[in-house]
């Protein structure tokens, strides 16, 4: 049995936290480098030329690549071998959480999170959004999305008939980049998760958005080429026109009902935050 200590996660979840907002993950410059040459359209272009300047400044300088810093979504594989030394915390959600306040309070990252009705601030940039995994190792990883909610405000789920098969699934995809229109701020980051139940599509479609870059998805060819009908609506880096609404799209599924066919589109504007680590 490995044991993990409370101190440990809380550091290395703040500093992620704080890295992240700093430093975009090379696949998504990448991405956005890639974009940048492909560009035709003249003030897109140029678009994508600040975007990369804001990015350089701001990994420089050491801030925030954004003003809006984010709801903070975690995603725990929690190994079954593993035990965690909580000291005076109650539980890992509180652990994990106070990892994102330090974390929050040293980067000074923007306080965004209130209360659902009241709307009052919480004023730690908490509670985080968790999400559990279990596997049959001796590992606790983290995965941590800062998710900015002007494109989030976008994200749409569907309840598909099954009849209405790969094509439906494509339709609803490509509705709902339209439907954004420039609102979300392209060029975006896609997940889309497909299968399960009403929630477990949303989940999946989050958890997606951390596979962005990577090529070994066995749905590849099948983003390639929604990835292309919707760069063929030509809204483009913040809705100027041109050829790159969307950067990268990435498929996750699950087995679902024999009636139900749930389908989750998650936005995510071109300043995509997302880090792990492993203890």
């Amino acid at each position: 049995m490995k044991k993990i200590y409370s101190d440990q996660i809380i550091e290395k979840i703040s500093e992620t936290i704080i890295e992240i907002n700093y430093k975009l993950p090379k696949e998504v410059k990448n991405c956005i480098k890639i974009a940048y040459e492909k560009e035709t359209e003249k003030y897109s272009k140029k678009y994508l030329e600040i975007i990369l300047k804001n990015i350089e400044i701001a990994e420089k300088n050491r801030i925030p690549i954004c003003q809006d810093t984010g709801l903070t979504i975690v995603f725990v594989e929690f190994g079954m071998d593993v035990k965690i030394e909580k000291g005076k915390y109650k539980n890992l959600d509180e652990i994990i959480n106070q990892g994102v306040e330090i974390g929050s309070k040293k980067g000074f990252l923007r306080n965004s999170i209130v209360s659902a009705i009241e709307r009052k601030n919480t004023g730690t940039n908490t509670p985080c959004v968790i999400y559990f995994f279990i596997n049959d190792n001796d590992k606790l990883k983290f995965t941590i999305i800062a998710k900015g909610f002007g494109s989030e405000n976008k994200s749409r789920i569907k309840m598909l008939n099954p009849s209405e098969g790969k094509k439906g699934i494509e339709n609803f995809i490509i509705e709902t980049v339209k439907k954004a229109g420039s609102f979300s701020c392209p060029p975006l980051f896609i997940g889309v998760g497909i299968g399960g139940s009403f929630e477990k599509a949303a989940v999946l479609s989050k958890y997606a958005l951390s596979k962005i870059g990577r090529e070994d998805s066995e749905y590849n060819d099948w983003e390639k080429e929604i990835l292309s009908k919707i760069n063929k609506l030509k809204i483009g880096p913040a809705g100027f026109g041109g050829n790159i609404t969307v950067l990268d799209l990435k498929i996750e599924t699950y087995p679902t009902h024999i009636a139900g066919l749930p389908v989750a589109v998650n936005l995510s504007c071109w300043a995509h935050r997302v880090g792990s680590f492993e203890i």
